[in-house]
Parts: C-alpha cells; structure tokens; sequence
C-alpha cells in the first residue's frame, strides 16, 4: 500500500488530509513532533511526503532542502501561501509540487497520482470500493458481483462523491456545488434525474436499496 507522510501542524487539517487519504486507499503516516522533521521522514520511508511551509521550528523550505540531501521522495508542498515566490522557492529546493489550501480534495488527489506516476513510472489506483462496488474512476463505470454499467460525468460525480463519504449524509446543496459549482444556475430537478438514473442503474446491476434517501437531509450510502 502507498504510504504518504503529512508533515502539518494544525491537527484539524492534518486528519481531514488522513482521512480523505485512507478512504483513497493510502496509508498514512504523520508528523507530530516537530523537531528534526527531516530524520523522521527519512525515517519512515513513505512514497510521497505532503509538506506544509509554516511550521514550528523549522519551515518546510528548510525540511525540504535537508531532505534533498539523501532522499529523492516526492515531496508536495500544501500551503496557504498562494505566493509565486513561495512557489519559485519551494521548487528550488527540490519540491516536486505546489498547491494551496483551501484545496478541492479531488485536485489534491489528482497531484498525488500524477507525482507518484512521474516518480515511479506507474499509475496509482483510480478505483473507489464499498459493500461490493467498485467505481473505475478513469473509464467512469461502476462493476457488482460481475455486471458493469458506465455512467455519465454527472452520474459517477455523484457517486464517487458519496462513497468518498460513505456513512455520511450528503446534503443535495453539496452534490450540486460539487458537480456543477454554482448551485444558483442548476435546477433542482437536474439533482433529482441524475439521482433516479444512478438508482435504475444501481438496481440493474442488483443494488437496489444501495443508494439511500435521507428525507430533508440528503443521500448516503
């Protein structure tokens, strides 16, 4: 399993990152001590390193030129810092990426196995798994016990977005700014047959109560 090392020092972010991570498939390890972070990473020999710039003791400019120094792990620097020096900077000392917070998730992701296919000449998994369906991100099909339906970008938005948060509710706000960004311009009809076309699609394939409806609240699986 990909191991990715978060080196963040506010804990409210640093687990969001970890969760999102693990629900991708990742393993996780991370920075809490902030002394002598570039002997710890070196030390847990993770395949990519996600490196915040404003950190006690030592910046992540500092930490990654003294992991430079033995290590050629990927290294994306994540930071509220939207500067390009900052970015010009941190490429100079040997960052393999650059993106600022706030992130869309799906962005970060996309990084993550674009730096890992550049660094070890392979594709990471674009699969997501729950309760015996798995969704292929790259070719936008959903596969049961054998069957395979394909689905449209706005279908497969939808569920690869609620099994990223399976157990959780799903505000139908949050589908429609997640899918089409500017929730004023989407009619609310739009959700309701993307909704019903996943379902019929869902029940082809044997899932018939899979996708659940909380009445006023939203979807979850």
């Amino acid at each position: 399993m990909d191991k990715i090392l978060i080196v963040e020092d506010d804990k409210k972010i640093r687990e969001e990152l970890r969760t999102a991570l693990e629900k991708k498939g990742y393993s996780c390890a991370l920075i809490e001590q902030f002394q002598n972070v570039a002997e710890q990473i070196i030390r847990e020999e993770p395949l990519l390193v996600l490196l915040d710039l404003n950190l006690p003791v030592n910046d992540g400019f500092y930490i990654c030129q003294e992991i430079r120094k033995s290590s050629d792990v990927p290294i994306i620097v994540v930071t509220s810092s939207d500067s390009d020096m900052d970015e010009l900077m941190s490429l100079n000392v040997g960052a393999d990426d650059f993106i600022t917070k706030p992130y869309n998730m799906h962005i970060l992701l996309a990084h993550i196995a674009t730096v890992l296919h550049r660094a070890y000449g392979r594709k990471t998994s674009m699969t997501l798994s729950h309760n015996g369906l798995t969704l292929d991100i790259l070719k936008s099909r959903m596969s049961y016990q054998g069957k395979e339906a394909d689905l449209t970008k706005n279908e497969m938005g939808i569920l690869r977005m609620l099994m990223e948060n399976y157990g959780t509710i799903i505000s139908r706000s949050d589908l429609i700014c997640q899918l089409w960004e500017m929730e004023e311009f989407v009619e609310d009809s739009t959700l309701n047959v993307n909704i019903n076309r996943l379902r019929k699609k869902l029940a082809d394939l044997g899932l018939n109560d899979y996708l659940v409806t909380k009445r006023g609240q939203g979807y979850m699986i």
